[in-house]
């Protein structure tokens, strides 16, 4: 699929919004998690430090707040996220069955589609996170 802004080969509208929404999704649980650290404890942290950080980054802050006031399901399932949405961004363009969509590989050279399914359940992964995050925050 061509688009009147690029002429480079670029997949279906729907997997764009999908891929889109992925990214979109998972910034907004990264914002919330920053969120959720510094109310547990903004005289060790900063929004200006922890927003500088990588994602993967946020594991040793996460750990000293969030996991100690309450278990390791949220850093569990945010690290989780973490790996999958740098498969996405870490990602290369192919065409499969005549469509343009992403592939990836993970640390054993495994290599994999990035299909609308994937993205999806990547989705739904972040929407529980968001609630984890939410209950957790006592909202």
């Amino acid at each position: 699929m061509y688009e009147n802004y690029s002429r480079q080969s670029l997949p279906t509208r729907r997997y764009r919004e999908l891929l889109g929404s992925a990214i979109c999704v998972f910034n907004s649980n990264n914002q919330f998690v920053i969120e959720n650290i510094l109310r547990i404890d903004n005289s060790n942290y900063n929004w200006y430090e922890l927003i500088d950080k990588t994602s993967g980054q946020l594991t040793k802050p996460i750990l000293e707040t969030i996991t100690k006031n309450s278990d390791e399901e949220i850093s569990s399932l945010f690290s989780n996220l973490v790996s999958k949405r740098n498969r996405i961004i870490h990602s290369f363009q192919i065409t499969y069955e005549n469509e343009q969509i992403l592939r990836t590989k993970d640390k054993n050279h495994q290599q994999y589609n990035i299909t609308e399914e994937y993205l999806l359940e990547f989705i739904r992964e972040n929407e529980n996170l968001s609630s984890m995050l939410h209950k957790f925050r006592g909202h």
